[in-house]
């Protein structure tokens, strides 16, 4: 009975899902029917607010009287409950009323600052995850804010690439995962909702693959590589319904992502029916002509349009040259109306035709502004990023029954370094960036003494501060040094052709390491930095990225053991620059080298080790987890079956921990090369200190599936072995079969 139950209300709905989609079509063709050209056009045209940007100003002197007569159809750059009821008053002054949409780059939060998102892809943990992005939801949209520029799912394997930090790293069913996780924490229980907003995945498509990890750069792929790799976080985050989706700046195989009808009109809009808006990057309509793909604006705007380009962010292609297309018969005005009903509907489902001002509560903004609940979220997100490199003797956790502490380096009193780039700036960050400093101070009693040198600066070659903090460090029982790049080092344009740690940073570490004290290394970064010598000789190393605002108390807790580290690097960090691109998932070779020390003859440097400094999947914890072998339910699968797969984790060390287990696939013979492993599932277990748990999966014939040459996506009969552990390299190792 309640299954029946459960099947009408679902019938029930569904026709109502129906009946509303149905309504709002039909409002929107109402709409456009009373539309003149310039009306329509101005739909489909983006302007950043002048007080605020991410890219070049290109001020317009008569903006507003463009958005009184129905010009311009949405804005990006726009804060604050008054500065969006200002234009969209303005809006209302236009002959239809069309409410203008406001749009906002919320990378790693709004008024809270999380973790930059390539951090929190090291926690694993989708919950959470999808909880900070419901906050920054909850605290951008009582802003004002209707549309979100994220979640950015760029596959990434090159760590020169800038852009890094603001996605997952470089496996495809992570970011999948990721993708996913974020779209649903954006837009909660729905568009239309005032604590949601509009999600926007970017950048579409295989961004992360730029040629020499510089940004902006020309992607050159097999279509194979490109399905099989960087497109199933895009593929999740559409099946999650994701709103919008924008262009990159990339050109692929020849074409410019922007103008690129294959990927935008073939495969989001045809294949995969995504029903959202296509927005362009930063003036990257325009940028078609500056690719070479089209001679001037005006054949940018037709190429963009054709391809499937719904909006033009602050170009100006689509408002001064689509009306002369359509006059010429060199565009269809189909696809402008195509363009608008995209847009048009989403101001529908967000309500902004029934309430222009909707999103402007005053009341609601203020309420959002410090919530100390929200801060909760950021600290337990920031202690689960915290990656543990290396732990030699087991200097960490620090004692708190330690007597003298030195703590050292251009990061222990930094405040906006916290917060690494991508993030808002506000008036009061000052007063809400917990610095390293103060959480570290604030964890230990009064009795202990704790020094503090700043040593040098973050990218000078000034070491006069050097004797200060030796002197400094030879007082103390044990010494925990801060170092690692600026946040204005990565992110956008933010390329390193040599990512190493700048300045004269690795040299003070050196100098404090010949004290001959315990040296612990806190390493800030958006990005897997080059840090040879330190990984040799640190006695413990912590990777802590960008932790927002709730930096200090997060590190804090970890070096004492308050919280026992578990997170897991999503980026395979090199040795040096000459390794990148280097991922885990690559495929084998003819000449494939066994091991590190064989280099006659194999694929590898005779100069390096072929290994990364640290594979993908790695992270370390105060405690030790031991795996059983894998048990397997069978050792031949057939299509419809389902292998069971278990392995039982023992917490054999002296703290109770999280550990993060790992499975991966590798198919044996295929008519493609396939990848030496492949991450197909993972599961957090949290064991007390000599406590045991059994983890399980599940594979199908679906998690054996891949893109053949003909991009057919088949499973192939055939052997397989399966790995599970505590990182890609680190497994336990079973085979099985599969039998079509």
């Amino acid at each position: 009975m309640r299954k029946i139950f459960l099947s009408i209300f679902s019938f029930v709905l569904a026709i109502h899902a129906l009946a509303q989609t149905a309504s709002v079509a039909h409002k929107v063709d109402s709409v456009i029917r009373l539309m003149t050209l310039e009306e329509k056009i101005g739909q489909l045209n983006q302007y950043s607010g002048d007080w605020a940007h991410t890219g070049p100003i290109t001020p317009d002197g008569d903006k507003q009287n463009q958005i009184r007569r129905g010009q311009v159809g949405s804005m990006l750059n726009v804060i604050g409950v008054e500065h969006t009821r200002d234009l969209q008053q303005m809006a209302m002054q236009s002959r239809l009323k069309i409410p203008l949409l406001f749009a906002q780059d919320v990378i790693h939060g709004f008024r809270t600052t999380f973790p930059i998102p390539l951090a929190q892809a090291c926690s694993w943990d989708m919950d959470l995850i999808e909880r900070s992005e419901r906050i920054a939801a909850t605290e951008a949209s009582a802003s004002g804010i209707h549309w979100c520029f994220a979640p950015m799912v760029d596959i990434a394997r090159d760590a020169r690439w800038g852009r890094v930090m603001e996605g997952a790293g470089e496996d495809p069913y992570l970011g999948a995962r990721i993708a996913t996780a974020r779209v649903k924490g954006f837009q909660g229980k729905g568009i239309g909702h005032t604590d949601a907003v509009m999600s926007c995945v970017k950048h579409f498509a295989a961004y992360g693959a730029a040629i020499g990890g510089r940004d902006y750069n020309s992607v050159d792929m097999s279509l194979q590589t490109l399905w099989q790799y960087y497109l199933p976080p895009f593929k999740a985050a559409v099946d999650a319904g994701v709103s919008s989706v924008m262009n990159a700046f990339n050109s692929l195989n020849g074409i410019p992502a922007t103008g690129n009808a294959y990927l935008v009109k073939d495969v989001l809009k045809d294949t995969w029916k995504f029903r959202g808006i296509v927005v362009s990057d930063w003036g990257s309509v325009g940028g078609i002509a500056t690719h070479g793909y089209a001679a001037d604006d005006k054949e940018a705007a037709l190429a963009a349009i054709e391809a499937g380009c719904d909006i033009d962010m602050e170009s100006r292609c689509y408002k001064n040259n689509l009306a002369s297309l359509v006059k010429e018969k060199k565009l269809s005005l189909q696809l402008i109306d195509n363009a608008v009903k995209a847009v048009l509907t989403k101001k529908f489902e967000l309500g902004l035709f029934e309430d222009p001002y909707k999103f402007c509560d005053e009341k609601r903004e203020n309420a959002q502004q410090n919530v100390a609940a929200h801060k909760a979220t950021a600290l337990q997100l920031a202690e689960r990023s915290i990656v543990l490199l290396k732990n030699d003797l087991n200097i960490l956790p620090v004692s708190k029954n330690v007597k003298t502490i030195a703590v050292i380096g251009p990061f222990v009193k930094a405040v906006k370094d916290n917060l690494g780039f991508w993030s808002m700036e506000w008036p009061d960050d000052s007063a809400t960036i917990v610095t390293q400093w103060e959480g570290i101070r604030n964890k230990f009693s009064s009795d202990v003494n704790m020094l503090y040198a700043k040593g040098c600066n973050i990218n000078d070659t000034d070491s006069s501060g050097f004797a200060e903090a030796i002197a400094v460090s030879s007082k103390a029982d044990i010494v925990i040094m801060s170092i690692g790049e600026a946040r204005d080092m990565s992110g956008e344009a933010k390329s390193r052709s040599n990512p190493v740690i700048p300045g004269v940073q690795e040299a003070l570490v050196k100098n404090i390491l010949a004290t001959g004290k315990p040296v612990v290394v806190m390493i800030n970064a958006g990005r897997p930095l080059l840090f040879g010598s330190i990984a040799d000789k640190a006695h413990a190393i912590l990777y802590t990225w960008w932790l927002g605002s709730q930096a200090g108390n997060a590190i804090a807790a970890v070096l004492t053991g308050d919280y026992n580290p578990s997170g897991k690097i999503t980026m395979s960090f090199p040795r040096n620059a000459g390794q990148m691109p280097i991922y885990y998932n690559h495929l084998n070779t003819g000449h494939p080298a066994p091991n590190d020390s064989t280099l006659d003859y194999v694929s590898g440097y005779i100069d390096l080790p072929h290994s990364p400094r640290f594979p993908f999947g790695y992270g370390l914890s105060y405690t030790s987890f031991a795996y059983s072998d894998i048990k397997l339910s069978k050792t031949t699968v057939r299509p419809g079956e389902k292998l069971e797969v278990s392995v039982v984790v023992t917490n054999s060390g002296n703290y109770d921990g999280e550990e993060t287990v790992q499975l991966y696939i590798r198919d044996m013979v295929a008519s493609v090369v396939r990848p030496v492993k492949e991450l197909k599932g993972f599961q957090k277990i949290f064991l007390k200190r000599g406590e045991s748990g059994e983890v399980k999966f599940r594979i199908t014939i679906e998690d054996l599936k891949f893109y053949n040459n003909q991009l057919q996506y088949v499973a192939e009969p055939g052997d397989f072995k399966l790995f599970i552990g505590t990182n890609s390299e680190e497994v336990k190792e079973a085979s099985f079969k599969l039998v079509l």
